[in-house]
């Protein structure tokens, strides 16, 4: 296949061409809706080639085409003319080529000027054929059967010279590709570009512009193409109607020297030619020559249609007005994580066959948000991604499936906002699966090695990144991202660790992305295994608490220091100390790629740091069912009675099991009947208990800042200090003191400190309770060992005290309690 810059060699050049000073041709001209490809390049044994191509491109469909080529004494400059474009070339020679086109009255008229070449420019003479996607195979016309012309110039003015073609407008698009012939010395000699190679350029497609990336509307109402490859040999748009979904109804290989501007190819075409998708077939050297025939998704298509193309059309259009953004403090969040589809799939969920497993189908389930207290939702991975591999290896970056999903998805955020609810996204945008369009467009300057993950250091991939990201917020009002393998976002280009990651500084600023919720999640799908590592953070950035997650898992079966729970109660000050504060540490519990909640009480894994409490799997033994009823309302407890911002995670809320498997293709879809058995409506009850009274001791759980040394006090069992490093130990207390300003004298004031006691041991445990302030009286909040209804109350529970106004509590083994202090009433 002959490049565009050499689309016609010499030899042929010179077979069955005609001289023409004024010809009108009408030609009858039959092309299909691929041009055949001719492999190979064009010698001087294949002259009669253009003419045998031109033959077999006759196919299905016939239309009448006109061409016009003028030439004369008087050259009029072209009229005035609609969507003007100028393209200047230099020759070998010194000259310049000067080319104009334009449309009007339905003819493409094409203005040629040559400055001058030698002193003998009265015999130049311009050889030309026009061609398609493959500059090899020219379009036949009638008079000629080689597709080839010689056209000769008139002097114009002192030293130029000029020519004039004219083409029916039916006929494009197309390129003319020409060189220029003359005498010197006696001699015939062949002018080319100063590349050495054909002149050319486009007819009824313009070069376009190299920005924005992707698919844009120009003022004129042209469709601009933009596609960046740094390392593409040749790139075709694919052009794709109504009538062609296999095969594209036209395709344009784009001239590097016209349709690219650096590393950006380029070109437009009219709206008016009722095209529906679009992609490219992009050629790299060295890459596997299967892909060469492969139609490309545009990296920046905004709307995806059928057979993974890009949709030309713009974005639907969406009624925001009434949008308002909750814009809720980072502190104040309450976060519900889920999976889109599986949340509703279920016939359970009992909504109709449009709805469930769909964005609307979230939204349609509002109440159940309520009444665990979330007022934000973290949608798992929502772009096309390999169903081989699942979400987190995704291959787009810029939106949902399809146009259909896009209004659903609005329409669920626009829902949402109005209900005080806050829609995140868990995003990947460190690699891709192997069949992402990038893989074939421009590996080299896309990705760092073979296992396809994304260069992030490099500036064209934090473009992609950050536009697909002020995309989402922009066209979906997302508010806020959790960055799935967010230590990859800091590598460099040779693997290593950047004490200043250029992405997650320009993240951290950016005007749109910089107010909007960013959170660094290390874990890395790859080895299925989180990375530590300390995240430059700017003040701005939150982090999923993978060390709150250890361990609370592991005080929780035993397997840790009792100085280590304490770290993550009163906000993990260890990571989030340094210039952040607690309402940068998201806790979790349990993760949706690992086991579920109740399977971390049901099943002993080490990599998952769960305890079965006595039997692994099923039972129907009463004491393990009672230990495990209990650890569950404990790492409840712990969550959301700890500093930073709870994160819930799908199905915990009822039971939902996975029987020990950590394989995320082993989750079930949300099972909406289990919510009416005695666990989940206990549990749902617990839950939007403890949201509740996170939000109305607001003052103690969810701050902003550290709480201070003189507000918070550590104890043993006996209000002794804590042996901190005793690994023996199993017993912490924690005293919650209330600022003085904020204890006034108001009697309506019920709230004071609270006193938190956790025991992660086997035997009971008889705690003393500190006194409680004056005119002050302890109630009990939390047990988490008593049953059903009573192991938690909104009005409290009255405790006894001892002689002395100390109270001692004897807590049951793996149990939590909580009391709070509030004024006497007398009488």
């Amino acid at each position: 296949m002959i490049s565009l810059s050499s689309a016609t060699q010499p030899s042929c050049l010179t077979c069955g061409t005609i001289k023409v000073s004024k010809l009108i041709i009408a030609d009858s001209c039959k092309y299909g809706r691929r041009v055949a490809q001719t492999p190979g390049r064009i010698n001087v044994e294949q002259n009669l080639v253009f003419g045998e191509v031109a033959k077999k491109m006759i196919k299905d469909s016939c239309h009448t085409r006109r061409i016009s080529v003028l030439a004369a004494s008087t050259f009029p400059v072209i009229q005035p003319a609609n969507k003007l474009s100028t393209y200047l070339f230099r020759t070998e020679k010194g000259g310049h080529v000067k080319v104009i086109t334009g449309l009007k009255n339905d003819k493409h008229r094409v203005n040629l000027e040559v400055s001058s070449l030698h002193d003998n420019d009265d015999d130049v003479i311009m050889s030309w054929g026009i061609f398609r996607s493959d500059s090899s195979s020219l379009i036949p016309l009638e008079s000629s059967d080689s597709g080839i012309f010689e056209t000769p110039f008139v002097n114009k003015s002192l030293n130029k010279l000029s020519t004039e073609l004219e083409f029916d407008a039916s006929l494009a698009p197309f390129y003319v590709s020409f060189l220029l012939k003359s005498h010197f010395g006696g001699e015939k000699i062949e002018i080319r570009s100063h590349r050495r190679t054909n002149f050319c350029f486009p007819v009824g497609i313009r070069s376009g512009s190299p920005a924005p990336l992707g698919l844009s509307y120009s003022a004129d109402g042209s469709i601009n193409f933009a596609l960046f490859s740094r390392n593409a040999e040749s790139v075709i748009l694919c052009l794709f109607d109504n009538r062609s979904k296999e095969n594209p109804a036209l395709e344009i290989d784009l001239d590097p020297y016209v349709n690219r501007s650096g590393d950006i190819w380029h070109a437009s075409v009219d709206s008016d030619m009722n095209f529906v998708s679009y992609g490219y077939r992009v050629r790299n050297s060295g890459q596997d020559k299967s892909y060469e025939h492969q139609v490309l998704l545009d990296p920046y298509a905004k709307v995806i249609g059928e057979k993974f193309l890009g949709e030309i059309c713009k974005q639907p259009t969406f009624d925001w007005s009434d949008d308002i953004r909750p814009c809720l403090p980072m502190e104040k969040l309450m976060v519900y994580r889920l999976n889109v589809m599986d949340f509703t799939k279920d016939p359970s969920s009992k909504l109709t066959n449009e709805v469930e497993g769909t964005f609307l189908g979230v939204s349609e389930k509002l109440d159940h948000f309520k009444n665990l207290g979330v007022n934000a939702i973290l949608l798992e991975p929502i772009a096309p991604y390999d169903k081989q591999v699942g979400p987190y290896f995704p291959s787009h970056f810029f939106s949902p499936q399809n146009p259909l999903t896009i209004q659903s998805m609005k329409e669920m955020v626009k829902r949402l906002h109005a209900n005080g609810i806050e829609v995140l996204m868990e995003v990947v945008l460190t690699h891709t699966s192997q069949t992402a369009s990038l893989t074939k467009i421009d590996r080299p300057s896309y990705y760092l090695s073979t296992k396809n993950e994304l260069n992030c250091a490099h500036p064209v991939v934090q473009q992609l990144i950050l536009d697909s990201l002020r995309n989402w917020v922009i066209e979906y009002h997302i508010d806020g991202f959790c960055f799935i393998n967010a230590s990859s976002m800091l590598c460099g280009f040779n693997g290593e660790i950047l004490s200043r990651p250029p992405l997650i500084e320009a993240t951290s600023f950016d005007p749109i992305l910089s107010n909007t919720k960013l959170i660094a999640d290390s874990f890395n799908p790859f080895q299925k295994s989180t990375k530590e590592i300390q995240f430059p953070h700017w003040k701005r950035w939150a982090e999923m608490n993978t060390e709150f997650f250890r361990d609370t898992r592991n005080y929780l079966r035993g397997e840790t220091l009792v100085s280590n729970l304490a770290t993550r109660i009163c906000g993990s000050g260890d990571i989030f100390l340094n210039g952040r504060g607690p309402a940068f540490c998201f806790n979790f519990v349990s993760r949706n790629h690992g086991l579920t909640l109740v399977d971390s009480v049901s099943f002993s894994n080490a990599s998952e740091l769960s305890w079965n409490c006595g039997e692994e799997g099923a039972t129907k033994r009463k004491s393990v069912l009672e230990t495990r009823l209990k650890q569950i309302r404990n790492y409840l407890f712990i969550l959301y009675i700890s500093l930073g911002v709870p994160v819930l995670n799908m199905g915990d809320e009822c039971g939902q099991s996975s029987g020990g498997s950590v394989n995320r293709s082993d989750r079930k879809p949300f099972n909406w009947n289990a919510l009416q058995t005695g666990f989940a409506i206990q549990t749902t009850e617990f839950i939007s208990f403890l949201s509740a009274l996170k939000i109305r001791r607001s003052d103690l759980l969810q701050r902003w800042e550290f709480l201070k040394v003189e507000n918070i006090d550590w104890y043993g069992t006996n209000l002794s200090p804590p042996n901190w490093e005793d690994p023996t130990t199993k017993f912490l207390a924690v005293s919650l003191k209330v600022e003085k300003e904020i204890n006034r004298d108001d009697e309506s004031v019920l709230d004071g400190d609270m006193f938190a006691a956790f025991n992660g041991g086997d035997e009971a445990v008889t705690a003393t309770v500190p006194p409680p302030p004056a005119d002050m009286a302890w109630v009990r909040l939390v047990d988490t060992s008593l049953p059903f209804p009573g192991f938690f109350s909104v009005t409290g529970d009255s405790i006894p005290e001892t002689m002395t106004g100390a109270p001692a509590y004897v807590m049951a083994s793996h149990s939590c309690v909580l009391l709070e202090a509030r004024r006497r009433i007398d009488g």
